[in-house]
């Protein structure tokens, strides 16, 4: 099966070409053709993603998305295409809220033939809407113009799959993939902007949400904190590097013993960590933070290194006892970290240490799955595996809209 992927969920957008086979047992991965393009820099002076900016990046960077990713999996052939008057008609009403990207469209697909696909795997949720949109509509539009048939995928679930999948023969290029081995039930941490929650899959492609952030997501934190710290969007690789560089160097800094003083702590607080859930908030140490730097507008570097250090723990000791905590209620077999955030070092260190000495305290053997760091970003290639299982459901069908808070878990 050939899927091509569209994903546009946030401010990347993606367009991936996959051949898959196999089964829900066991199933390979070939990528064949792979075009990203990230507006990180178009987003910076705003200090976050500006949806309207999106949507109309979006629109303006998929036709050559897609023409880059057929030319590579070597599957463009160019030749005059007459599209029928009715199916043109009913692609320019599709595309009618895209400015732009119709007339690209036409363009493109009356000089190509249809590609040698199966299925068009498209995000449908959860994101920015009016960027969701625009992907969902695009691959409405190929799917009329190809007739293809179109499969919506919860862009969590490909988060959860580019997880559990591993590069095949233990080769070290995510050109080619495999599902395989994955033992039931597994435990998903998804950690990302907009996303902290804890999902349990007893069942393949069957999840239920046993815990969720009550008020900021992971990243979100990070990025208000290093807003805080005066660092730049996106702020959560900053904090990392400034974090790794104070375990380093370990150096006493006065502004923390001040604070140790005052609160007969040396640390930031670990909000909830020990109310008996599996739910997270990180507003409480987002506020901690503030605290610490009030009436402090200058910092040296070497207290923004070790401010960095300490919030970076605190969060990485509350994900993992959270999880832990899942763990132990769903004897979960396989665990997962998926989303941006779990391409932070000192979260993977802290998860694989933590991992690696489970069996030392009577847990039962769990084997750990981490993305490869380039899959942890939204991308197109998870979503072409989330369309593999899907497809093989015969889950295919024209009529879904994108959901900006679409859920995972029911």
């Amino acid at each position: 099966m050939r899927i091509l992927a569209i994903e546009t969920s946030c401010d990347e957008t993606a367009i991936s070409i996959v051949e898959a086979m196999g089964d829900e047992r066991a199933a390979e991965f070939k990528v064949l053709g792979n075009a990203l393009l990230s507006q990180i820099e178009l987003h910076k002076e705003y200090g976050g993603v500006f949806p309207a900016l999106a949507k109309r990046e979006h629109a303006k960077n998929l036709v050559p998305l897609l023409d880059a990713a057929l030319e590579e999996a070597e599957l463009l052939v160019e030749d005059t295409q007459a599209i029928p008057d009715e199916t043109r008609a009913k692609i320019a009403a599709i595309l009618a809220r895209e400015p732009g990207l119709a007339e690209a469209f036409f363009d493109f697909v009356s000089e190509c033939e249809p590609p040698a696909i199966d299925v068009i795997a498209v995000t449908a949720g959860p994101g920015l809407e009016p960027a969701l949109w625009v992907g969902v509509n695009f691959a409405k539009a190929l799917a009329l113009a190809w007739e293809k048939p179109i499969v919506a995928i919860n862009h969590m679930e490909g988060h959860i799959m580019a997880a559990l999948a591993t590069s095949k023969d233990d080769s070290s290029s995510r050109s080619n993939l495999e599902v395989k081995g994955v033992a039931l039930p597994v435990l998903a941490l998804l950690i990302s902007g907009g996303h902290t929650e804890l999902v349990v899959m007893k069942e393949w492609l069957e999840y239920e949400l046993v815990g969720q952030t009550r008020d900021d997501a992971v990243g979100e934190a990070f990025d208000k904190v290093a807003r805080m710290l005066g660092l730049p969007y996106p702020g959560g690789p900053e904090i990392s590097r400034l974090a790794e560089l104070a375990r380093t160097e370990a150096v006493e800094v006065e502004l923390l013993q001040e604070h140790a003083r005052r609160s007969s702590t040396s640390t930031l607080p670990r909000p909830m960590i020990n109310d008996g859930t599996c739910d997270f908030s990180f507003s409480g140490l987002k506020t901690a933070v503030l605290t610490l730097l009030k009436n402090r507008p200058e910092m040296s570097e070497t207290e923004k290194k070790h401010i960095a250090r300490e919030f970076e723990d605190a969060v990485a000791e509350v994900l993992w006892k959270k999880t832990a905590r899942a763990l132990k209620d769903s004897g979960a077999q396989t665990l997962v970290i998926g989303g941006g955030v779990s391409a932070n070092t000192h979260i993977r260190r802290v998860f694989r240490e933590n991992v690696a000495s489970l069996v030392d305290i009577g847990y039962p053997q769990v084997r750990l799955r981490i993305p490869d760091a380039s899959l942890t970003t939204d991308n197109a290639i998870m979503i072409a595996l989330a369309g593999f299982y899907r497809a093989l459901r015969d889950e295919l069908s024209a009529d879904f809209v994108a959901e900006g808070n679409r859920p995972l878990a029911v």
